[in-house]
């Protein structure tokens, strides 16, 4: 019956923490989005005084900029029966199954067709540390064979490590992670059973990480497992296993392509594939917070004053950390040399130091032009599990009366370290005095557990009866500093205050037609609402379109910025951009009047109609604004991108009435009457139909992507790249149908 306790216990410990950790969203009717954040810096919500209120974190803008509009617009586009391929409301349309954060083919979004959305995101949001700590639980203690309560050490100080509790909001990050452990536990449970499922656990758990919505953390989780399976073929004797194992991999590769190649042909058509910049390495002295995470501040309080908190989290608690350590001093095994080569690995890889530049110049995809200190992860999961294994080593030692005094250098240094901060905190003025009382805050509870650890581990090796106590003190110790750290972090938000419902929205969809929105908000507006935008934020966006919109102001070729587009609201052809782009409605708050972020709707009356007013925001018609489709009968033909730009940026081009290709068509063009109009609109799919009493070039204002195709007819026709960034086909007079398909290879 003990025996039989103690193997359900860990499970119900794991579940227990969870259930705590969530209990703001199953006990308070609150959800972990920080909707009080969206209502008091997003617009148009912040512009309305009944949404005001304290805000617990302000630090996740991408939450509500991208993962929860574009989760709603996969959903909305599944349930009506397309696969959403392409975002047809940010960057005047995007890939959007491509762009890998959205996460599409993720198998947890049949949550969104089983429960109410914000309920569907809230589970999503918080299987995360269930998940983690489960697999590594499983790893452990189902393929390492350690004790009960090791594995449990483990499994909490990885569930909530500081890299899966500060991207656990997005959704995507931590799901890209939490399947390497069950990934590892198939790889050593197939080499000791050779039984065929776990191969299939193993196939299955590469596809889920790809599936996560984050290829860099992906290519870390199996980069990891090669490395893992490399290490077994050199440790093991019997070789003939790893041919399976390998094939296994390799059909999880295959399944997981569905993701990976449309998002390679998004890559190379982006400027963040020729952006090899040095970003976010964790410079040394701020490794300290992989035992006091708020050393120096925490956003969520507003005294944070050094540091990128989320991008430079290694937290993992004092003692996995020491433990982990103690498992590399004491144990003579491959296991644990893999582990520790893993863990030191990733911590010099994500530190900034004489590596660092060097990866960047290599100019390697993904790894040169992502924020290196991510790497942080693969130190947090190989400490956690050497800490398991340090667990029981520990108390091995304890019994064998050898524990305090295998430990005590170990102590003797950890305790010099704790000495030397203590007194730099105290009586130096390294930083200001506001700074260190923040740090002094802050260090505090490390060094109680620590001192607390040490005196409690002495005991037990003067007297069994406190060993007891010792692994009491242990769980609770990593479970506190854990659980405390992320409660801390993680907001939990009003329903309420979840997209409220605001006047100006329904005056945008009873009117804006197929035209589009410019106005000082994001896809947290755009996207959600379904309202088209020529700008955007992302990383993954259309290169040629970020040079068409940058060059705006001079006429040359300008590159677009790392990840975003923001269009220029007073340079000398910003209205003719405006109006090519089909910009129908002008969102405008009034407080903005006359100042220099504001399209200045307030300077020619005729061009922008005032339509819609309330005591805080105005909506405006642009007269003067193309349709989406429209047919051209002139044509200039230019090769060289920077000349198109520059012709098309010029006082004598009349973009109303020519449009520029990068290669002749093989008909001729003369004046002719005619009208285009769009009747059917969905992500993946555009029908124009027109008429025209000469042949002409139909004109659309979307991006070109080579993924799209037409029909002219029902007959293929070639896309023509049009005024640099568009798309233009060819249709004969009469009433030809047009039809704009999204396709991808793999669907």
């Amino acid at each position: 019956m003990k025996k039989k306790i103690l193997s359900i216990f860990p499970l119900f410990f794991i579940i227990g923490v969870w259930i705590l950790f969530s209990s703001p969203y199953f006990f308070k009717g609150r959800i972990p989005y920080a909707s009080d954040y969206q209502v008091n810096f997003f617009q148009p919500w912040s512009h309305y005084e009944k949404f005001w209120g304290p805000v617990k974190n302000n630090a996740m803008p991408d939450v509500h900029g991208q993962m929860y509009p574009w989760k709603k617009f996969t959903i909305d586009t599944f349930k009506k029966g397309q696969i959403p391929l392409w975002n047809p409301y940010s960057f005047s349309g995007n890939p959007h199954l491509a762009n890998y954060q959205s996460a599409v083919l993720s198998p947890l979004n049949l949550l969104f067709i089983i429960l109410p959305f914000v309920d569907a995101w809230s589970i999503l949001i918080l299987l995360q540390p269930l998940l983690a700590g489960c697999f590594m639980y499983l790893l452990m203690r189902g393929a390492y064979k350690i004790s009960n309560f090791a594995a449990l050490f483990s499994s909490v100080a990885f569930m909530f490590c500081g890299f899966i509790v500060v991207w656990m909001a997005y959704g995507t990050l931590a799901y890209a992670i939490v399947y390497l452990p069950f990934g590892i536990y198939a790889i050593e449970r197939y080499l000791q059973s050779k039984q065929i499922k776990f191969l299939f656990f193993l196939s299955f758990s590469i596809p889920l990480s790809f599936f996560s919505g984050h290829f860099q953390i992906s290519f870390y989780f199996f980069g990891t497992l090669i490395f893992y399976v490399l290490f077994k073929i050199i440790s093991e004797k019997n070789k003939s296993p790893f041919f399976f194992i390998v094939l296994a991999m390799l059909f999880g590769l295959a399944g997981a392509a569905f993701q990976i190649v449309p998002s390679l042909e998004l890559y190379i058509h982006t400027v963040r594939s020729e952006l090899f910049l040095l970003t976010e390495t964790i410079p040394f002295q701020y490794l300290i917070t992989a035992i006091a995470p708020d050393f120096f501040g925490n956003p969520v309080t507003r005294n944070d004053w050094f540091g990128h908190y989320a991008e430079w989290s290694s937290f993992i608690g004092i003692w996995p950390l020491l433990l982990a350590i103690y498992a590399g001093i004491r144990i003579r095994s491959r296991r644990v040399y893999f582990f520790l080569l893993l863990g030191i690995g990733a911590l010099v890889l994500s530190v900034h130091s004489f590596i660092s530049p060097l990866i960047v110049s290599l100019k390697i995809p993904v790894l040169s032009t992502s924020a290196l200190s991510r790497i942080i992860i693969l130190f947090s999961f190989a400490f956690s599990v050497l800490a398991g294994f340090g667990f029981d080593q520990m108390i091995k030692d304890i019994q064998d009366g050898k524990a305090f005094r295998k430990m005590f250098i170990l102590f003797f240094l950890t305790g010099s370290f704790f000495i030397f901060v203590w007194c730099l905190i105290l009586f130096s003025n390294v930083y200001p005095k506001e700074w260190l009382i923040v740090a002094k805050r802050n260090f505090v509870l490390p060094t109680i557990l620590f001192v607390a650890g040490v005196f409690i581990i002495f005991l037990s090796s003067k007297n069994k009866k406190f060993r007891l106590l010792l692994t009491c003190f242990l769980l609770l110790a990593v479970f506190f500093d854990s659980f405390r750290f992320a409660q801390k972090w993680m907001p939990f938000g009003i329903r309420d205050f979840v997209y409220p419902d605001v006047p100006i929205a329904s005056a945008i969809q009873k009117n804006i037609g197929y035209g589009r929105l410019l106005g000082n908000f994001g896809a947290e507006f755009a996207t959600y609402y379904g309202f088209s935008s020529i700008e955007g934020y992302d990383p993954l966006y259309i290169g040629r379109y970020g040079e068409f919109i940058q060059s705006m102001g001079s006429g040359e070729l300008v590159k677009g910025e790392r990840s975003i587009v923001r269009f220029p609201r007073n340079e000398k052809y910003t209205d003719r951009v405006l109006d090519l782009l089909g910009i129908s409605i002008i969102y405008h708050a009034i407080s903005d009047t006359n100042l220099g972020w504001a399209y200045p709707v307030w300077r020619d009356k005729e061009r922008n109609r005032l339509f819609y007013q309330d005591n805080k925001l105005e909506l405006y018609q642009n007269t003067h604004a193309l349709p989406r489709a429209v047919l051209f009968y002139n044509v200039e033909v230019i090769r060289e991108d920077r000349k198109i730009l520059k012709r098309f940026y010029s006082d004598e081009f009349n973009f109303k009435k020519t449009v520029i290709l990068e290669e002749p068509i093989d008909h001729v063009l003369k004046e002719g009457i005619g009208s285009a109009k769009i009747v059917m609109y969905t992500p993946n799919k555009i029908v124009v139909e027109a008429e025209t009493t000469e042949p002409a070039l139909l004109f659309l204002s979307d991006n070109f992507f080579p993924n799209w195709k037409a029909t002219v007819n029902g007959k293929p026709t070639k896309i023509y790249r049009a005024d640099y960034t568009f798309r233009a086909v060819f249709i004969p007079a009469g009433k030809p149908v047009v039809e704009f398909i999204y396709e991808n290879w793999n669907f």
